[in-house]
């Protein structure tokens, strides 16, 4: 009838479970060793702490928990029943643990660490590889965690955590971010090779006011720059199509579909031309954010050193 009521008591339906494992959590190191050499005093000397602390804390342990773990024989002890139960997840708990650390200590690592490093896809065929190339002739063993998105949706993924870096543009503006300017990339308008403008070399943007346009979706920093270049030019484009990358928006523009106004493509695209808009001023900046107060492993604190030692060299 004790044990029956200890367990009553103590592990009732209202018991709140954070609170459980806050209690918990400390002993389990202690269970296990005790559990393993089912002899207080051993385990003690095995830990490095005294036996009479470390009989204390399975006594509370059993307590809390509202149930027997061990049968006492003077001097050395055996689980019961219920102990081999909890032995058995405390062990998957306790290797859970170590593995999360080893990870952790792994991605910090100097030498072989790991950076979340996110970018805009119209940087991945060529700018990134390239900056990875440069960069791992120095760390060679740094590991790469790769994320290629929008700008919006990379600067959610710092603010959870997710990422340490990101390339983007616009460079944001944010009190919880740090942002640096690194480069700027002039935009164009592609119009189709046959088009009636294909034979000029430059435009300003206004004689474009009648155009259909392709873009990228809203939330797209590059849409963002379109449509105020646009506003700018004094009008507002006529959408045809709204995509999620550049070079589909190129496809799009080669079958005739529209113009937009993009950066320069990694491989010149057949069926395209590309005409320097010379008003307003068309380019989008380029710069690399991170989330401010986070403190930096070593891997990402080099990589970010030699991402701002590329300021105005980081595009081809």
């Amino acid at each position: 009838m004790v044990h029956q009521k200890r367990s009553q008591d103590r592990l009732s339906p209202s018991s709140d479970t954070e609170d459980m494992t806050t209690l918990l959590a400390p002993r389990l190191a202690h269970f296990a060793g005790v559990a393993r050499t089912e002899h207080v005093t051993r385990a003690a000397q095995e830990m490095g702490v005294p036996q009479s602390t470390l009989s204390r804390a399975m006594v509370r342990l059993e307590q809390d928990l509202g149930v027997d773990l061990f049968a006492r024989h003077g001097r050395t002890v055996s689980l019961t029943p219920a102990g081999r139960t909890f032995l058995g997840s405390v062990e998957r708990a306790l290797a859970e643990i170590e593995r999360a650390a080893e990870e952790v200590r792994a991605d910090a690592d100097p030498a072989t660490g790991k950076v979340a490093f996110g970018f805009l896809h119209t940087m991945g065929a060529e700018t990134v590889p390239g900056l990875l190339h440069a960069f791992r002739a120095d760390h060679p063993r740094i590991r790469f965690s790769l994320v290629q998105n929008y700008g919006e949706a990379m600067i959610e993924r710092l603010r959870a955590g997710e990422l340490d870096l990101c390339l983007t543009s616009p460079v944001p503006d944010a009190p919880d971010l740090v942002a640096r300017r690194l480069d700027e990339q002039k935009l164009r308008l592609v119009v189709p090779a046959d088009h009636s403008l294909a034979s000029r070399k430059r435009i300003r943007l206004a004689e474009a006011a009648t155009e259909i346009f392709v873009t990228l979706e809203p939330g797209y920093g590059l849409r963002r720059i379109t449509d105020d270049l646009c506003k700018e030019a004094g009008f507002k484009p006529r959408i045809a199509f709204e995509g999620e990358e550049a070079e589909t928006l190129r496809g799009l523009v080669a079958a005739g579909l529209g113009v937009a106004l993009l950066p320069p493509p990694a491989y010149p695209r057949p069926g395209v031309v590309e005409l320097t808009v010379t008003a307003p001023r068309a380019a989008r900046e380029i710069g690399v954010a991170w989330l401010a107060d986070r403190p930096d492993t070593p891997p990402v604190a080099a990589f970010k050193k030699f991402l701002l030692s590329r300021r105005g060299s980081l595009l081809p």
